[in-house]
């Protein structure tokens, strides 16, 4: 088996086990604009217009396109200084782009947002890449999911099962796209973003969708965690139930019994 279908089997688990309504993305960061696929569509060509990177990964989990966008194809400054695809430069630092433009109460406070966002080295990449995971031709970087709560609440047990650690991550109401990619990126740990407002407007995110993204190498283990957990009936569908004093794992009860929280 090649690892190309490998990487499309993660993605047929991935939207059987979830249930999802778009599909899995393949995320990847390509440092010589010439190791772009073939296939991908480069906006500015393709489409005669740029494009925000949202709307490409929206354009890949909905239509199921390959998209790549590079400097001069992307439309967001700031998710463009995210990427490294443009220097950080004096004026982005200063925080002119959240203020005052009305986005940050102060200069302050908008300086000190534009030295904490993520931010990748300048110059390394020259483009991000997506498509559905199930057809890519290219192995990802990152495996993204849009899903609802009770979808990236699997994803996050699953993360757990495999050595019992929690997600830390920190959260944002800005720049979706550079939160979900960056920090996976830098730590090699999955992450959990909220859509951000440019991502509802421009890219059709749902009020209900959470983002959950992973390192390649984390997927296989958290498949094997969604599986695990269903077969133990913690999985969907989910059936609820109405009932007092419900039936718990035996575990439960038995650290109820040795703490006297029970007879």
């Amino acid at each position: 088996m090649s690892s190309l279908d490998v990487v499309h089997g993660y993605g047929e688990s991935l939207e059987k086990l979830l249930r999802l309504k778009t599909f899995p993305l393949a995320i990847k960061l390509v440092e010589k604009e010439e190791d772009i696929p073939e296939e991908a569509k480069r906006p500015r060509r393709d489409y005669g217009y740029r494009m925000l990177i949202c709307q490409a990964f929206s354009e890949s989990r909905r239509a199921g396109a390959t998209i790549a966008l590079t400097k001069m194809e992307g439309w967001c400054t700031e998710a463009a200084v995210g990427y490294g695809f443009i220097e950080p430069i004096e004026y982005f630092l200063e925080g002119n782009t959240r203020f005052p433009e009305g986005l940050i109460s102060t200069r302050e406070a908008a300086r000190f947002w534009a030295h904490e966002f993520p931010r990748l080295e300048y110059g390394k990449y020259a483009a991000v890449v997506s498509a559905p995971l199930t057809e890519a031709s290219f192995e990802p970087d990152i495996v993204m999911v849009y899903g609802d709560s009770a979808q990236v609440t699997f994803l996050l047990s699953s993360r757990t099962w495999v050595d019992g650690y929690d997600i830390r991550c920190r959260l944002s109401a800005q720049g979706a796209c550079v939160h979900a990619v960056v920090p996976v990126v830098q730590t090699g740990e999955c992450q959990v973003t909220f859509p951000c407002l440019g991502d509802r407007r421009r890219a059709f995110a749902q009020d209900n969708e959470v983002i959950f993204s992973a390192p390649i190498g984390k997927v296989e283990s958290l498949i094997a965690g969604l599986k695990g957990r269903r077969q133990i009936g913690m999985g969907f569908p989910i059936v609820p139930k109405t009932e007092r004093e419900p039936e718990m794992l035996k575990s439960y009860m038995e650290l109820a019994r040795l703490t006297g929280m029970i007879e």
